[in-house]
């Protein structure tokens, strides 16, 4: 799939977080074109509902237009489960899923959670829940969406590079 904008692929993982006494697990949604974290969830528990509440933020902050998107997964019960793929369809979001067993099918939300644990997460035992997600909230807002380069987006942070291609696209309408 090629893509020209934003809100056309968006990539979505879960991953976890080691806390003081027990596992917290973050669930996030990407949009492909720029790398930019569109949604995101943190709680003690791997339920579908995690995920859920990943997916409802980015369609409450982007708000895609129904039948422009491609939601891609890994095979996770979450992804999987009849109430995920419900919120999908009611928005008009096409669900895609990797192959069995391929993590490359998923490796734009794959790198994220490699700098994520690199970058903020490793080495850390965050104190509890509320912790780690203050604080890897505040990675994903302040350091990766709008500081951190990638030379996949002609090193650009996420932001600079959305603004840069939506600005493009409103010149040409008004042209």
């Amino acid at each position: 799939m090629i893509l020209s904008g934003v809100n056309q692929l968006w990539v979505a993982d879960i991953t976890f977080v080691h806390l003081a006494e027990e596992f917290a697990f973050l669930a996030v949604v990407l949009d492909a074109f720029s790398r930019r974290v569109v949604g995101w969830a943190l709680d003690t528990h791997l339920e579908a509902s995690l995920a859920i509440e990943a997916l409802e933020m980015a369609i409450t902050d982007r708000q895609p237009a129904p039948g422009s998107l491609v939601h891609h997964s890994d095979r996770g019960v979450q992804y999987a489960c009849g109430a995920y793929s419900e919120l999908l369809h009611r928005r008009g979001i096409q669900a895609s899923m990797s192959r069995v067993g391929n993590p490359y099918d998923n490796a734009k939300a794959e790198s994220f959670m490699k700098t994520l644990k690199q970058e903020e997460v490793q080495g850390l035992a965050y104190k509890d829940a509320d912790d780690a997600r203050r604080r890897i909230g505040a990675f994903i807002d302040t350091v990766y969406n709008t500081q951190r380069l990638h030379s996949a987006l002609d090193y650009l942070t996420p932001e600079e590079y959305e603004q840069k291609h939506s600005g493009g696209r409103q010149m040409e309408k008004a042209a």
